[in-house]
């Protein structure tokens, strides 16, 4: 019997060329002759850009042309070039457009809509090209030259095209994200006015922002003397009005608070006035950021990204997030794209038989650098298995960053497999994964998200689950639905309570909406005859109890 050895995989060679992938039009150059191939460069800006045609070999055809950014001046555009190609007898021809945050975008679609190929230049590289040969001199036409040379050079980039569903859901998360930090600013300012006023309340009640009733009390009284003259009954009745629940021990310590308290700062009502406007700009940025979450769900589900929620530490909004930045994972080859893009890996140095490296390349794609970054200090935080990695990193003399970094290495490599490979998270040291509908169920429910919408969502993240996996994302929903709320609306009411972050409390009405996904993924529900009980809601009627849902494979 022949015994046939297994060779070992060829590791993936860089193409001997010094063009970038994406970028090379030697071909496309060699076919049609150097002297018949154009090279269109755009210096873009807010109301109007600047073009110039020339050949592969840099012969200028068309000088410096302004265009205007109207639907008239981008039509002359697209006319120009297409009599330029007459004129010049030109074979082919590309659109080398520098990035120039959005307002690249006007004429890069009107030169898709024309049916030229329109290709990105990063300002980096027209800037290294021009740097040599105009060093301390940047105008419009210097970076033209610049652009041209860059394409030449293969430097001219396809963009991946990326559908609907990813574009939103990029604006969203980005949007979202940043409302994240203009809270955390708002906060800042918060603590320093109620400081101003109130010295020495929030590091009395803890978390100021976890503890509504003192929140109130600062929206409505000026000082500790206001507050003392309140009194505990006073407190309570403020509250009451309010519609805020509380304890009495929690306004208790706010009293004590106020007898040993220092006297405020000048002008107390206008740091009142101060501080009302800013926690009535907080609470309705964090509306906005719930709403935004429910929308960045919706979108989730519409992706494959939506399996990494089987990964312990992933939530709704690190998944997002990371299916944003990273677009469709068609568009990454591999793992190590993803961190290559993110420009998470070391620099190098190297000359002769020096050769070493040093912290992570300055360049790079900021925005999923962020995201992984972020979702590998979590994972070290809340995944059991990269939690005992890092303290091996630690104990080994890692530093706090190098670990993250490994982390995120690893989270690329997993999530990659996930996405691409359409799998759920399956690791030897994972006793037990997360459960894709389960998770989602309770997003929705802490964003008081409809039940159509709900309903609509879980439909849309089963259809990306393997049919291996119904029955196990099943069990779950099985279990709760037997304790959720009833269908029935609870009856209307004046105005329901809230916290601080705008979370209305109260029980949803889930089990509305479980036996349609459960029937999706192969449950059944068996009913039971009549328990012979009388009903206490009606006379002499038997209660009919149903068995909890039974997952079924299908």
């Amino acid at each position: 019997m022949a015994i046939t050895s297994r060779r070992p995989a060829r590791r993936h060679r860089r193409p001997l060329s010094v063009a970038k992938p994406s970028g090379s039009i030697h071909p496309r150059v060699q076919k049609v002759g150097p002297e018949h191939f154009g090279i269109v460069a755009v210096d873009c800006a807010k109301a109007r850009s600047k073009w110039m045609l020339t050949d592969f070999y840099g012969t200028i055809l068309i000088t410096p042309t302004p265009v205007e950014h109207t639907r008239q001046g981008l039509d002359d555009f697209a006319v120009a070039i297409r009599r330029a190609i007459i004129d010049h007898h030109l074979g082919d021809l590309v659109v080398a457009i520098e990035r120039t945050g959005n307002y690249h975008l006007p004429v890069k679609r009107a030169a898709v809509a024309a049916g030229f190929d329109a290709r990105v230049v990063h300002p980096l590289a027209s800037k290294q090209f021009r740097l040599p040969a105009d060093p301390g001199n940047k105008t419009d036409d210097t970076d033209l030259l610049a652009i041209c040379r860059a394409a030449v050079n293969g430097f001219g980039l396809v963009e991946p095209v990326l559908d609907e569903v990813h574009v939103q859901l990029r604006l969203l998360a980005r949007l979202r994200r940043d409302l994240v930090r203009k809270n955390a600013d708002t906060r800042n300012q918060i603590h320093a006015e109620l400081d101003a006023r109130l010295p020495g309340l929030a590091a009395a009640v803890g978390d100021l922002f976890d503890h509504e009733p003192a929140l109130v009390i600062a929206r409505h009284l000026s000082s500790p003397a206001e507050i003392l003259a309140r009194g505990l009954g006073g407190l309570a009745a403020l509250l009451h009005a309010e519609r805020i629940r509380h304890h009495r021990r929690s306004l208790a310590k706010i009293l004590a608070w106020a007898e040993r308290a220092p006297e405020p700062s000048e002008c107390p009502e206008i740091h009142r006035r101060i501080f009302t406007c800013l926690d009535d700009e907080r609470r309705a940025r964090l509306r906005t950021i719930r709403e935004l979450g429910a929308d960045l769900a919706g979108s989730l589900v519409k992706t494959p990204y939506v399996l990494l929620l089987s990964f312990p530490g992933i939530n709704v909004v690190s998944a997002a997030e990371f299916a944003a930045e990273m677009g469709p994972i068609a568009h990454s080859p591999g793992d190590g794209a993803i961190t290559g893009r993110a420009g998470l890996y070391p620099s190098r140095y190297q000359s002769d038989a020096v050769d070493q490296t040093g912290p992570l390349v300055r360049r790079g794609n900021r925005a999923p650098r962020y995201v992984i970054l972020l979702i590998a200090e979590n994972l070290l935080r809340c995944n059991d298995h990269f939690r005992r990695l890092g303290e091996a990193w630690r104990a080994a003399g890692a530093n706090r960053r190098a670990a993250v970094v490994r982390a995120a290495k690893r989270f690329c490599r997993i999530a990659y497999r996930m996405v691409a490979g359409r799998q759920v998270y399956r690791h030897p040291s994972c006793r037990e994964r997360h459960y894709i509908l389960a998770k989602l169920s309770m997003f929705y429910i802490g964003h008081e998200t409809s039940l159509d919408r709900v309903s609509r969502d879980l439909r849309a993240a089963a259809d990306w689950i393997p049919r291996s996996e119904y029955a196990a994302e099943a069990r779950p929903l099985a279990s709760g639905s037997s304790t959720a709320a009833p269908a029935a609306a609870p009856p209307a009411r004046a105005a329901r309570p809230t916290n601080s972050n705008g979370r209305r409390t109260g029980p949803r009405p889930l089990s509305a909406i479980l036996p349609e996904v459960l029937l999706r993924l192969g449950a059944r529900m068996v009913e039971s005859s009549a328990s012979g009980e009388t009903d206490p809601t009606g006379p002499h009627r038997p209660v009919a109890r149903t068995t909890p849902l039974v997952p079924v494979a299908l």
